[in-house]
């Protein structure tokens, strides 16, 4: 099935911040609070860092190979067979469990704005999962629109917060040092929270010039993402306190709207809209990456082929995030898509290196940098969550060995 290319750099941008200025910074930050306190200010700068090292392996690869699938793709291409599975398996798992964690963090802001009882999370969430999957449906160019719809309502909230809580930044409230440990599981937490650049690679197929668009959306879409979340930390946990938000991302997933409300200016309906808005946005664009990756594997045999039409994906897809949706907790949805997600990208750098010099647009130790990044904090999460993930991967290969030998 060929895809049409529709997109330039300012759609592919703002298709990598509708991924990213979402679940992140609305749900996760007061997350991370919650763990390392003030420290997740340190969190942020970290897993800004690591994520660069990501986003230019990605964008190197993109541009040399610009086909629907990401890393799975490039570890087929690149490395070994079972390792670009591994990585399509990771993906699939990574980014349906944070694309129910957006649903959730759209549910509990909607439900905390009309004081609705949190019983309807779940259902909510769900709706909001069929909803957007019949955007998708409808095409790229339709779901392009949309989504620079959505981003734009959301930027302009997380302004108004960052403006209206300046005046209420406490410097004692930021000067607190969080530990080592708890400083790399947020730091891991936080870097979920990057990872939607990852989208601009999936759609290598549906993007104009991919030499040239993909490593300036990737990289413009990092340094705006990094700068606000940066400034939307320091105000929530400055004004705030890293204990309320972190009490209010656990028990109504909406820690800066109601953080908003203790804020001398009173911007919480536009915070709360804001934030809608962005989980709405992560939400459609990790529908799209991920039926792009299943796409991929039916494509080539590792899933059913079925798969190989993208309406099936698609609709595929929306079926098990609403699933994975339903168990309503965004904590552990979010762990488990931090372990999951930082495996993958640990194989996207590994294929990064094998680049041949005239292939590579930048040195090799920014891969190796990344590698080892990944790596060290994929194993910063719970022991059970990361206990779980390999457990998962072994699943994965077993299906991929059988597949292969009936294939055969």
């Amino acid at each position: 099935m060929k895809l049409e290319r529709e997109l330039g750099v300012y759609g592919a941008t703002m298709m990598g911040l509708g991924s990213i200025i979402g679940t992140g910074v609305f749900v996760s930050v007061g997350i991370a609070a919650g763990i390392a306190g003030a420290g997740v200010v340190a969190a942020i700068v970290a897993a800004a860092a690591v994520a660069t090292c990501n986003a230019l392996s990605s964008a190197q690869l993109a541009a040399n190979h610009p086909v629907s699938g990401g890393t799975y793709e490039y570890g087929y291409h690149y490395l070994r067979p079972w390792l670009g599975f591994s990585a399509g398996w990771m993906f699939l798992c990574a980014k349906t469990a944070s694309a129910a964690t957006a649903a959730l963090g759209f549910a509990g802001y909607l439900l905390n704005v009309t004081g609705q009882r949190t019983g309807w999370l779940v259902p909510v969430s769900i709706a909001a999962v069929v909803i957007l999957t019949a955007v998708v449906l409808s095409g790229i160019r339709q779901s392009s629109r949309v989504n620079i719809a959505i981003v734009s309502v959301t930027l302009l909230s997380l302004a108004a917060f960052v403006l209206a809580g300046l005046p209420a930044v406490s410097l004692r409230r930021l000067q607190i040092i969080a530990e080592p440990l708890p400083l790399l599981h947020a730091t891991a937490l936080m870097f979920v929270a990057y990872t939607g650049y990852g989208r601009i690679a999936t759609l290598g197929e549906e993007v104009r010039e991919p030499h040239v668009t993909i490593p300036r959306a990737i990289i413009l879409t990092l340094v705006v993402s990094a700068t606000i979340y940066a400034a939307v930390a320091i105000v929530g946990v400055g004004a705030a306190g890293a204990e309320a938000l972190s009490r209010a991302a656990t028990e109504m997933a909406a820690p800066l709207e109601i953080a908003s409300r203790t804020f001398p200016i009173r911007v919480d309906w536009l915070v709360a809209m804001g934030a809608m808005t962005a989980m709405l946005g992560v939400l459609l664009n990790l529908v799209l990456g991920l039926s792009r990756v299943l796409l991929a594997m039916g494509r080539r045999g590792d899933m059913p082929g079925l798969f190989a039409n993208l309406s099936a994906s698609i609709v595929a897809t929306g079926v098990a995030i609403a699933a994975l949706a339903a168990i309503g907790s965004v904590k552990t949805t979010w762990t488990f898509s931090a372990f999951t997600v930082l495996v993958y990208y640990a194989i996207t750098n590994t294929a990064a290196l094998r680049l041949q010099a005239d292939e590579r647009l930048y040195p090799r130790w920014i891969a190796w940098t990344g590698l080892a990044a990944c790596l060290a904090l994929a194993f910063a999460v719970e022991w059970q969550v990361w206990a779980s993930g390999i457990v998962l991967i072994g699943v994965g290969l077993i299906w991929h060995t059988l597949r292969q030998r009936w294939r055969g």
